[in-house]
């Protein structure tokens, strides 16, 4: 990828606990209203990388999310798919035929109907392309239209579909005749939009400040009785600092990511609100377990034990909580009681058994992390600080996401690192996402960032989606039998923490909640902006 309804009045107060600079209230003449009723998310980082919902794989969610609808939402209460452009569906007794109903009378922003052959439409063109998360219809082996309302999903294998249709990725269903007889892959590109959510693109503009601006979909099938926000405004502000001013200013109204000092500071601040949840998002250590020193398994397990996981989520503050294994609290396959300690001794001696460490020859390690990362910045100094004392020393380097990632997937092995840190949340609300891209084998790399080339764990991995249809005990199990070999035996990752999301927002927006399966999204229509 949450759980609580938040709605408050805004008071205009003096402010306490903030330092020189900061203005003394909140301005009430620039708080959102149920008049102008614009939204105004701030991020830290650029929100749209890819515009075709086909592919689309990045940050662009929080906006995808309001534009386009899928089949199904995942409801974290209940731990299910609930409707969305289905209001009911059905699967056989096998779980390889799903049977879908369409909610009736819903147009795209084209004003082209959303029917069952809109829904093949657009399926059938995301497996085609094959990008992004386009794998969770592997499954699919035939679509078939029943009639205007009705589409019916034949797969080669059993699969919970209902889930599957939630993802937050992938599983849009948008008007695939949008460009008429030109390419559609372009024509998104060029920031136009072809779903059937709440809001449609009303401007684009790459590399400013304020990026994306959003604009009400009179046609959605959500109706706009009643107050609702009218214009979502999507704003990059890496500086936190800047971003929580300009929230004290009532210039925006949410802000997506603060570090642990500004949040602690927003919990004591009259006239803001904050949020405080678990997610289905963890950080992860990923060793390089195909070249470098890391290819020898003691090597990967001194650097598991070198790691302060305890000290990390003290200083965090309530920003992590100790990781379990590799899959969330929450999720099927999440294993209790798997929590690692820091062990500096038992990493001496396995660096002492591989002829490093305090008494043997240095070792020399590179690892690559996420630049601007306050939290990432803490690992990697805890850990080089460890490592040090053990006679290990790295090279760590902050970067951009997208050089990070390119030098992981260098063709050339001598390119690559020995350590990358990276987060992940899963695709659907399901622990596959971690397994299948993460662990997987993958030719040309992708996410597969330890490099695994194996064809007994592949099979394991591939047999997950028919077991959790099928027989959850036994997918419990399947979940449980891989952490511990890619954790413990095969030690190809180390899993400091699960984020705990720590948001800020004006209390003059009401109704916000958070869904763990959907990270960083806020869907607004479903927000009131108060007075």
């Amino acid at each position: 990828m949450r759980r609580f309804l938040v709605m408050g009045v805004m008071a205009v107060l003096a402010l306490t606990g903030c330092g020189g600079g900061e203005p003394a209230a909140i301005s009430a003449a620039g708080l959102s209203s149920a008049k102008d009723s614009t939204f105004v998310y701030l991020h830290h980082l650029d929100i749209v990388t890819d515009w075709d919902p086909a592919s689309s794989y990045s940050n662009e969610i929080v906006a995808m999310e309001n534009i386009y609808d899928s089949l199904t939402i995942y409801n974290p209460r209940t731990r299910r798919a609930g409707p969305r452009l289905a209001v009911a569906w059905t699967s056989s007794a096998d779980g390889k035929t799903w049977t879908f109903t369409l909610r009736e009378g819903v147009v795209f922003h084209t004003g082209r109907p959303v029917d069952a052959a809109a829904v093949k439409a657009s399926v059938e063109r995301t497996k085609r392309l094959g990008a992004g998360a386009a794998y969770i219809w592997d499954s699919v082996q035939q679509i078939v239209v029943r009639d205007p309302l009705t589409v019916e999903f034949r797969l080669k294998y059993a699969a919970p579909l209902d889930i599957i249709a939630s993802s937050g990725y992938a599983a849009f269903v948008y008007d695939t005749h949008a460009a008429g007889s030109g390419d559609l892959g372009k024509w998104f590109q060029t920031g136009r939009d072809a779903g059937s959510g709440p809001y449609t693109v009303a401007s684009w503009t790459k590399g400013r400040e304020k990026e994306l601006v959003l604009r009400a979909f009179d046609g959605y099938w959500g109706g706009w009785d009643g107050p609702h926000y009218r214009n979502v405004e999507f704003r990059v502000t890496p500086d936190p600092d800047r971003a929580y001013r300009m929230l004290l200013r009532g210039e925006a109204s949410y802000v997506q990511r603060l570090n642990t000092q500004l949040f602690l500071r927003a919990r004591a601040t009259a006239g803001v609100r904050t949020i405080q949840v678990p997610s289905f998002q963890n950080l992860l250590v990923l060793f390089n377990s195909a070249s470098g020193p890391l290819a020898d398994v003691r090597l990967r397990k001194a650097v598991q034990k070198a790691i302060d996981y305890d000290g990390l989520i003290t200083r965090m503050r309530g920003a992590a909580a100790p990781a379990s294994g590799l899959v969330p609290e929450g999720l099927l396959g999440h294993v209790p009681g798997q929590r690692s300690r820091q062990d500096l001794a038992g990493a001496a001696e396995l660096l002492a058994q591989a002829g490093y460490g305090p008494d043997g020859a240095p070792l020399r390690l590179t690892l690559t992390y996420a630049e601007g990362d306050d939290d990432e910045a803490l690992l990697v100094r805890l850990l080089t600080d460890a490592l040090a004392s053990l006679n290990v020393q790295v090279e760590a380097k902050a970067m951009q996401w997208n050089d990070q990632w390119s030098r992981g997937k260098a063709t050339d092995p001598a390119k690559r690192q020995d350590i990358f840190v990276m987060y992940w949340y899963p695709d659907y609300a399901d622990a596959y996402s971690w397994f299948l891209n993460v662990f997987h084998s993958a030719e040309p790399v992708s996410f597969n960032l330890t490099y695994l080339k194996d064809k007994n764990l592949d099979e394991r991995i591939d047999t997950l989606p028919s077991l959790v249809t099928s027989d959850r005990g036994a997918a419990e199990k399947a979940y449980a039998d891989l952490q511990k070999r890619l954790v413990e035996k095969d030690a190809v990752v180390a899993v400091p923490w699960v984020s705990t999301y720590q948001r800020a927002y004006l209390g003059n927006v009401q109704g916000y909640t958070d869904n763990p399966a959907y990270s960083n999204v806020v869907f607004v229509h479903d927000l009131i902006p108060g007075g």
